[in-house]
């Protein structure tokens, strides 16, 4: 937490230079909130048969060589921010430890932690990778914003797009999906989808009908809050994960509730929150039911 109270954003730095879509994402971020910016790059232990010119460095070596490395990650991260946005307020930090556990850690000051994914190409692509996005999503305390690097196209329009499920999970999310559409000057498409039980239902319209009801009470009240954000909202049939997963193909986001357990009612735990992350086509925002006193 900052000095003055304020939650940063904190964003997971790739070492690589080239992925910088989760980077921007928090930098633009921080900046429409008027947050600070905290940058976190993590090392972890030094791989077997680590060998530096032929010869078995000291662990005093190895430590000062990764140090070094990981500042000059920090230093290109926060010239790329400076030149993003000027007059943000950055912070570095290196830290020692897996991603997941030093952002998850750093999650119960923050606003929100923004990490990349992308495929794992190799064991040791643990930043920006579902081997760092799962057990972060299971286990952090604010938000989470999962950012592809893959291109993404939006459609005009802006719009973001809201899992519904009646649940208190999904009415945490769909504050953040009308702060999120707020803050940018977008709309809002709340879904609730409704999949059928594995052995059918004696009357699918009350089903329906009880889904749009749970769907008008979720979003009820937050259109007074935020007047300025046109919503949308439906009840449609079909996997969650699918119904999801096209609906987020041109949007700016997709926000969905967890609890590191799960989400919509009748399916697997965990599985909408994670079969989104690896299926999402456009920043995944997870959101943790906010914890009691």
């Amino acid at each position: 937490m900052h000095a003055d109270g304020r939650r940063p954003v904190v964003i997971g730095v790739d070492p690589d230079p080239g992925k910088r879509a989760a980077l921007a994402w928090a930098a633009d971020e921080a900046d429409r909130r008027r947050l600070p910016l905290t940058l976190v790059h993590t090392q972890g232990e030094p791989v077997p048969g680590y060998r530096l010119e032929g010869t078995p460095p000291s662990w005093e070596k190895w430590r000062d060589d990764l140090h070094t490395a990981g500042n000059d990650v920090l230093e290109r991260a926060a010239a790329f921010v400076g030149t993003r946005h000027p007059n943000l307020e950055t912070s570095l930090v290196l830290a020692e430890g897996h991603p997941a556990w030093v952002l998850a850690e750093h999650s119960r000051h923050a606003t929100q932690v923004v990490v990349g994914s992308r495929h794992l190409g190799s064991t040791r692509e643990l930043l920006g990778s579902a081997a760092v996005a799962l057990p972060l999503t299971a286990h952090a305390a604010c938000p989470v914003v999962v950012v592809r690097d893959t291109e993404h196209t939006t459609q005009q329009p802006p719009y973001f797009v809201v899992g519904v499920d009646g649940s208190p999970h999904s009415a945490a999310a769909v504050d953040l999906a009308f702060e999120e559409a707020s803050l940018r000057g977008a709309a809002l498409r709340a879904l609730y989808v409704w999949h059928t039980p594995l052995l059918g239902v004696l009357d699918e319209d009350a089903a329906l009908r009880e889904c749009r009801r749970l769907l008008s009470e979720t979003v009820a009240g937050r259109t007074n809050a935020h007047p300025e954000v046109e919503l949308h909202h439906e009840v449609v049939k079909g996997h969650p994960v699918q119904e999801l997963t096209k609906a987020s193909a041109h949007a700016l986001g997709l926000v969905v509730g967890t609890h590191g357990h799960g989400g919509f009612r009748g399916m697997l735990l965990g599985s909408v929150s994670q079969g989104t992350l690896h299926h999402a086509q456009c920043p995944l925002l997870t959101v943790p039911h906010p914890a009691k006193p």
